[in-house]
């Protein structure tokens, strides 16, 4: 079984997941990708999407779920992390149906 193992720092996970949600209907908007870079910066958004688009679907929610694991995030790290996701989704004005599963499936997957 191929291991999920990275070596991301935080600021690369929160990258790394925030482009996963940005990109759950398809489409990464200006508004998303300027929030995305608001959070972690020109050098790791780029560094993390070259490499979120080597990934597979399943391959980018094995990444997420160990590294998340390996950091040992609290409750309110989690929470946190939730509050930045709902706020990227809103950067372009709406939420759909697509990033609503998102949503809810990285809820049910992280807490």
């Amino acid at each position: 079984m191929e291991e999920f193992r990275t070596d991301w720092s935080r600021e690369e996970l929160k990258a790394y997941i925030l482009l996963y949600c940005a990109n759950a209907n398809f489409v990464e908007t200006k508004e998303e990708k300027d929030f995305i870079l608001s959070k972690v910066g020109e050098e790791k958004y780029q560094k993390i999407h070259k490499e979120f688009d080597d990934d597979n679907d399943y391959q980018q929610i094995q990444k997420i779920q160990h590294t998340v694991q390996r950091f040992e995030y609290s409750k309110d790290e989690i929470d946190r992390l939730f509050n930045n996701i709902k706020k990227m989704f809103l950067a372009d004005g709406s939420i759909d149906i697509m990033e609503k599963n998102i949503y809810r499936g990285l809820k049910h997957l992280l807490k």
